[in-house]
């Protein structure tokens, strides 16, 4: 399983969310640690960004995936957190 580590802003914005929503993200992100195959469908590579996303309903996660670190960069609705 690869380590999780969080950005401050990330946090932020899951403490401000409902509580099931902010469990449901980070059940997701959890998921994609332990077995990146499991959530294949919902991730993807951003054009011209070493980052990639994760889709979770209307709420995306930015990632950046370092071999055995995951660092959550950005966690927003589904148009806001491109900008």
């Amino acid at each position: 399983m690869k380590a999780v580590v969080y950005s401050k802003s990330a946090l932020k914005t899951l403490r401000r969310m409902p509580a099931n929503e902010s469990r449901r993200i980070s059940t997701k992100i959890e998921q994609y640690a332990s077995d990146p195959g499991s959530q294949a469908n919902n991730v993807k590579a951003l054009v011209g960004s070493p980052y990639i996303r994760l889709r979770i309903g209307d709420w995306r996660v930015i990632m950046n995936d370092r071999g055995s670190v995951i660092d959550v960069i950005k966690i927003g609705p589904r148009g806001d957190v491109y900008r």
